[in-house]
């Protein structure tokens, strides 16, 4: 098993491979932030034009199929029931704005999921909860460790390391 950064778990870090590890970690959670903003963003968007679809549909089945319906389904009536044509007239006109209404009530559900949602808002509630945090958090001080030459031999690899990992 290994760290992050590839060094063998239980063995000490230097701090400039700890800070390192530490920025990548970082850098991740703020892209999956960012992921995840865009991921709830994406489907407030989709409720959103669902809703604008379903409106859209309601008014054009209320205005295009107005004439067509409205004489088919009165001369049917007229032919099943003999009443006065005019009542049939009402009555096919009272179908087609029964299922606009349909329609305009699916709409407006859609519309209040899409309204209601607050995901870019928890996103971004996160990422400031996030930030707060790693403003407030201070280094541990840790005692000066006596020069001894295996660390003097460590030192050049850690100040490459570090460069590597800031460039």
């Amino acid at each position: 098993m290994s760290a992050p950064d590839g060094s063998p778990v239980g063995t000490e870090r230097s701090i400039g491979q700890l800070f390192a590890s530490a920025t990548t970690e970082m850098s991740a959670l703020v892209h999956d932030e960012i992921a995840l903003a865009k991921a709830q963003l994406k489907q407030d968007v989709k409720r959103g034009a669902t809703s604008g679809g379903a409106f859209t549909v309601a008014a054009a089945v209320l205005v295009f199929s107005l004439p067509m319906l409205n004489f088919a389904l009165a001369y049917g009536i007229r032919t099943w029931s003999d009443w006065n044509l005019a009542i049939c007239f009402l009555l096919s006109f009272a179908a087609n704005v029964l299922i606009a209404l349909v329609l305009a009530l699916i709409g407006v559900v859609f519309a209040k999921k899409a309204k209601k949602s607050q995901g870019p808002q928890k996103v971004a509630a996160s990422v400031k909860e996030t930030a707060g945090v790693l403003q407030k958090a201070k280094p541990h001080p840790r005692p000066a460790p006596a020069t001894t030459p295996e660390l003097e031999d460590r030192a050049p690899a850690a100040i490459e390391a570090v460069a590597r990992s800031s460039s």
